[in-house]
Parts: structure tokens; C-alpha cells; sequence
């Protein structure tokens, strides 16, 4: 697909503003959000679950072939005790380095809001304004639809209509 130069420009410097917005999000983190990240991404990858498993499997091989000497004979109580422990310092680590994103996704959703909001805002004055330029031409546009398109939309109107056609649905579901 070839690009307008102008268009390639313009999507240029999109993507250097979105990579400007995700540098500050990971520059302003603080140290505990930085440490709860790098936990988050450790865990989370296959070196960790490969190199858990040898581990894993290691010990359980150790204990059962030194059936005589084992510091963790079967069941491995001592092995569930160190993956209890792990589990119970790992999952609110990983709980923090989600919450950090999520907060950083609702800012982003705020933000697509806003724009869609905003983009609304002028698609609407653009059309009255096509009107008007019509009119003055003496061209004949309108139709009941494109009367509709000139209203203001209203974003809190638009969410009690969904609200209560998803209550509708959830009852009729039985929810």
C-alpha cells in the first residue's frame, strides 16, 4: 500500500505522540511500580515457567531417588511451603503491576473518549454547515436522517439507552 506523503506525515507524527505518551507512562512510574513490572514480566515468561519446572521436577527426582537421605520426602510438604510462599509473594506483585495498567488503559479510554467526543462535535457543525451551504445554493439535501446527523448527540442520553436495552436483555436472559 503506498502513502500520500502528506497522509504519511500526518501518521508519522500520530505514532511519535503515541510513543511520546507510553514513554511518559513508563519514565513516571515509581520504583515499586518499576520493581512490580519487571516481577510481572519475569514471571510471566517461559524462561521463568522452564526454569521453575527443571526446578520443580529437580527436587522432586532428588527427594524420591534419595529416598534414604530426602530432605523433602513424598508428599513434599517442604516444595508446597516454598511454592505457597512464592505464589503468596508473586500474586499481589503482579496485582499491582496490573492495577498500574489498567489505570494507564482508562487513561487512554478517557482520552479515545474525548476525541470521539470531540471528532462528533465537528462532524455535527460540518454538517449544519453543509446545510447552510446548500440552502444558499439553492440546493435540496434534506431528508429526515440528515436532520437527525445536525443534532448535538448527547453522550449521557446514548448511555441511559444502552443501559436500560442491557437491563432489558439481561432480564429477558434471566440474569
Amino acid at each position: 500500500m503506498v502513502y500520500h506523503p502528506k497522509l504519511k506525515s500526518i501518521t508519522e507524527r500520530n505514532v511519535k505522540t503515541i510513543a511520546k505518551m507510553e514513554a511518559a507512562s513508563v519514565n513516571s512510574r515509581s520504583t515499586g511500580e518499576r520493581i512490580a513490572d519487571l516481577v510481572a514480566k519475569w514471571v510471566g515468561s517461559w524462561t521463568f515457567l522452564i526454569i521453575q519446572s527443571v526446578l520443580l521436577i529437580l527436587w522432586m527426582v532428588v527427594n524420591l531417588w534419595g529416598w534414604w537421605n530426602s530432605w523433602d520426602p513424598y508428599p513434599f510438604v517442604l516444595l508446597n511451603l516454598v511454592l505457597s510462599f512464592q505464589a503468596a509473594f508473586a500474586t499481589p506483585i503482579i496485582l499491582m503491576s496490573e492495577n498500574r495498567q489498567a489505570r494507564l488503559s482508562e487513561r487512554r479510554n478517557h482520552l479515545d473518549l474525548q476525541i470521539n467526543l470531540l471528532a462528533e462535535q465537528e462532524n455535527t457543525e460540518q454538517l449544519r454547515l453543509l446545510r447552510l451551504l446548500c440552502e444558499k445554493a439553492g440546493i435540496e439535501t434534506l431528508r429526515p436522517q440528515e436532520e437527525a446527523l445536525e443534532q448535538e448527540t448527547h453522550p449521557d442520553e446514548i448511555i441511559r439507552q444502552i443501559m436500560e436495552t442491557v437491563e432489558v436483555d439481561q432480564h429477558r436472559a434471566g440474569l
